[in-house]
């Protein structure tokens, strides 16, 4: 089972995985996300670790509470699910490199 593995490799590798994780974690730190919903009347942004950065809100929603609090959950859901993704993505890239061992 073991026999096709070069385990002198191995830490070689594991060093490799994890500079590359820490590149990537600081690209994420800059990497930006923005979902809008009713019609581009809310506009939330994330960065990729999932934090959300910036928050927009279009005047004419300050009066109708209810809606603005949908189109903001709205467009919260939306960036969460945009950085999901990428962390997803971004995971399998990292994680296919462990097949050529």
């Amino acid at each position: 089972m073991f026999d096709n593995i070069d385990f002198s490799k191995i830490g070689e590798i594991l060093n490799q995985v994890q500079e590359k994780a820490k590149n990537i974690e600081l690209e994420l730190a800059n990497k930006e996300f923005s979902a809008k919903s009713g019609a581009g009347l809310v506009k939330v942004s994330a960065n990729g670790k999932g934090e959300i950065i910036d928050v927009s809100i279009d005047d004419s929603l300050l009066e109708d509470k209810e809606s603005m609090q949908i189109l903001l959950i709205s467009a919260i859901n939306d960036v969460l699910t945009m950085v999901a993704q990428n962390r997803n993505s971004i995971s399998s890239d990292i994680l296919g490199g462990f097949g050529k061992l």
